[in-house]
């Protein structure tokens, strides 16, 4: 009987130990950290053997495959030695996708990708298609093939999942942008990031269909370098002769092979000009599946955003409160930047990953009056920000960030939360960070 093991015990890796005991391999998960007790009630519930706080090697060298949690990096020591005995090594998400035909609408990208998603899948559901909603987002991928029979799946990818997969295909693959992220997994190489991202496309053939932002510079550049096989359908604001999904005349125009689908942007619920692109996206993923196009432009238009990406919070004293905690990274803060339109407190900071500043430096200049540094090494950004004539403020938690900021904001300013950072060093993680924001400023 093959031995399967999965190391991490959290949504994906229990998902994927209740799929592996279904096909009827011999299962053991482990996992470095406590397993959650909903994911060791499942667990138990399928009669599968796991353990917490530690890596047994006994127990996992002797695995004919490895299916990995992608917060594991591949430096990790278990991970090392199992690439020395030449173990392989998949994703849930590779694993999952050997047992399914359902057909696979498939997003990454450095920013924007858990909107899309969630703006597909809402689509989708409207629209009446028997469709789930996984990876990043939603229910462990493996778990809802074990356990639903679903003919569409909208799936979130992250770098991470994408680097242990080989044989899984997207029917429809989305490349939404490519900015620095994630360096630190990476080797600090830019290229290994973008080579991790073009896996979306891997394994497509004419019949499947790659939808990317046309003016991303970087996935530009790598279009011209390689061969690929799918139909390719470019959104931008301004059309080329290639575009499927522009603006014209202050419309969304959406072309595929079989429909043209026209709506005012004025009317789109997600506004700010990257959330147009989250919406051609979608919009272009729709049209290919055939949805019809009352129901796409329905759904554009009721769609409500995500949570903890310029969420709208409260206004207090004549001063808007804005949580984008979903911004680990500095790209992801340049699209709040760009989207406000008063004169905004910014608070960031939190685990640094080796972050350029420069970019969202002209933002700063011209929007930013206020920063307040939140968390445990605020240094780098002090080396960076502290001459450019800002008021600068240090704090060390979510409610002296919260009450510093009230305190410098003017009647019509905003105050933003988007960190540039992850959040491991005060907070458990993003939504925690935003939650914790959130309950403040209502306790203003």
């Amino acid at each position: 009987m093959k031995r399967i093991v999965i190391l991490g015990g959290g949504e994906s890796g229990a998902g994927a130990a209740v799929l592996a005991k279904q096909k009827g391999f011999d299962v053991f998960v482990s996992d470095l950290s406590e397993i959650k007790p909903q994911y060791k009630d499942m667990l138990n519930g399928y009669g599968i053997d796991w353990e917490e706080k530690q890596h047994s090697e006994e127990k996992i060298l002797n695995a004919d495959e490895i299916i990995k949690s992608p917060g594991i990096p591949d430096k990790a020591p278990i991970i090392k030695k199992l690439h020395e005995l030449g173990t392989p090594v998949v994703s849930e998400i590779e694993f999952a996708g050997r047992y399914t035909t359902a057909k696979m609408i498939c997003i990454t990208g450095s920013n924007g990708k858990t909107t899309t998603t969630m703006l597909i899948y809402h689509i989708l559901k409207q629209a009446g298609f028997n469709a789930g909603l996984a990876g990043n987002v939603g229910n462990s991928l493996a778990l809802q093939v074990a356990t639903e029979k679903y003919d569409y799946y909208v799936v979130e990818l992250s770098s991470f999942q994408l680097d242990g997969m080989t044989e899984f295909k997207a029917d429809i693959a989305i490349l939404l942008n490519i900015t620095p992220d994630h360096l630190d997994r990476y080797e600090y190489n830019f290229q290994n990031y973008v080579d991790s991202k073009f896996r979306i496309t891997q394994n497509q053939t004419g019949d499947d269909a790659f939808i990317f932002w046309e003016n991303d510079p970087v996935i530009k550049a790598e279009l011209a370098k390689r061969n690929i096989q799918s139909t390719l359908y470019p959104f931008s604001t301004e059309r080329s002769e290639k575009t499927k999904a522009f603006l014209e005349n202050n419309e969304l125009i959406i072309k595929t092979l079989k429909t043209v689908l026209t709506m005012p942007a004025t009317e789109l619920s997600l506004q700010g000009l990257h959330n147009t692109y989250n919406s051609m996206a979608a919009g272009l993923a729709a049209s290919i599946i055939e949805v019809k196009k009352e129901t796409i432009r329905e759904s554009l238009k009721d769609f409500q955003g995500v949570e903890h990406r310029l969420e709208y919070v409260a206004t207090v004293r004549d001063v808007r409160y804005i949580n984008d905690s979903k911004a680990t990274n500095v790209n992801s803060c340049w699209y709040a930047l760009q989207s406000m339109k008063t004169p905004t407190v910014l608070i960031l900071g939190g685990t640094d990953k080796g972050n350029d500043y420069s970019e969202i430096e002209d933002l700063v200049n011209e929007k930013v009056t206020t920063l307040i540094f939140m968390g445990l090494n605020n240094s780098p950004l002090h080396q960076f920000f502290g001459n450019k004539n800002k008021v600068i403020i240090d704090v060390q938690s979510m409610e002296d960030a919260v009450n510093e900021a009230y305190k410098a904001a003017h009647p019509g300013d905003t105050v933003l939360l988007s960190p540039c950072c992850a959040s491991f060093d005060l907070f458990k993680n993003y939504e925690d960070r935003g939650r914790q924001f959130k309950s403040c400023v209502r306790n203003l």
